[in-house]
């Protein structure tokens, strides 16, 4: 069963709140998805556990318990999880200043950036200590130098190859294969995958797969498991491509 809930648009600041941040959690019982919509308040998810997935325009950003996400106010943004995933959100009012941009942005969930956040939702928290710890959590916010963030290209030409490789990332047909199949040069493919996504057809691929192994690995498959169902023949060679893409090893997403 899959759940859809249709949540509104806001500018940024259309609404006015009385909180500077204000934490919300919760554990998705069925897959479910947002429709695209937008906050009056800047928001970052992160989850507890489990693999999310937000969508800005032809950007698709991954959210995992290490690696949140910034949603800038009045940002229009889609989203999914699968069911069991246990996200998190902290909404920060309209017009508080941290160094974070003003677009979408991966940010580290360190662990004290994690106790800090924690903190806020004690319900005993006197307003001094309130003051303080947010103080304290807008100083420890930074965007992260990593993300898992695909960019989706949108021409015709290239929509056969982005529908077969988020259908199955362990699709093995290079660039060469698919300029046969699509009756045009390898060089033309070349040229619209660097315009559209900003890097190369392998990058891209390889990115596709980082995803998708993510959403595996935390649901506690094994690495072995996820890396044949992402289209490599073994888990070293896996563990070195995604180290390459993220920066991390798989581990650091599976379940503790």
């Amino acid at each position: 069963m899959r759940v859809t809930r249709e949540l509104p648009t806001f500018a940024a600041g259309e609404v006015d709140v009385s909180f500077v941040i204000k934490g919300y959690e919760e554990v998705v019982a069925a897959d479910t998805a947002w429709n695209e919509h937008s906050h009056p308040w800047h928001e970052l998810l992160w989850n507890e556990h489990g693999a999310s997935t937000a969508v800005v325009g032809t950007q698709v950003w991954c959210i995992t318990p290490t690696l949140g996400l910034w949603m800038p106010a009045g940002q229009l943004h889609s989203a999914s999880a699968v069911a069991g995933t246990s996200y998190r959100a902290h909404f920060f009012r309209h017009g508080t200043v941290s160094v974070l941009p003003d677009v979408p942005v991966a940010v580290e969930i360190t662990p004290l950036l994690r106790l800090v956040l924690e903190r806020l939702g004690e319900p005993d928290l006197t307003a001094r200590s309130r003051a303080v710890t947010e103080a304290m959590a807008l100083d420890v916010l930074r965007p992260s130098p990593r993300a898992l963030l695909v960019h989706l290209p949108t021409s015709p030409l290239l929509g056969p190859i982005v529908d077969a490789v988020r259908a199955d990332p362990a699709d093995q047909r290079t660039l060469a294969g698919w300029a046969t199949a699509l009756g045009c040069s390898a060089r033309t493919l070349t040229r619209a995958f660097r315009a559209e996504t900003g890097t190369s057809f392998a990058r891209w691929v390889a990115s596709v797969r980082a995803q998708h192994a993510v959403q595996l690995l935390s649901r506690g498959f094994e690495v072995d498991v996820v890396a044949d169902a992402v289209g490599y023949r073994s888990a070293s060679a896996f563990g070195a491509a995604f180290r390459r893409t993220t920066g991390t090893t798989p581990g650091t997403f599976r379940p503790r």
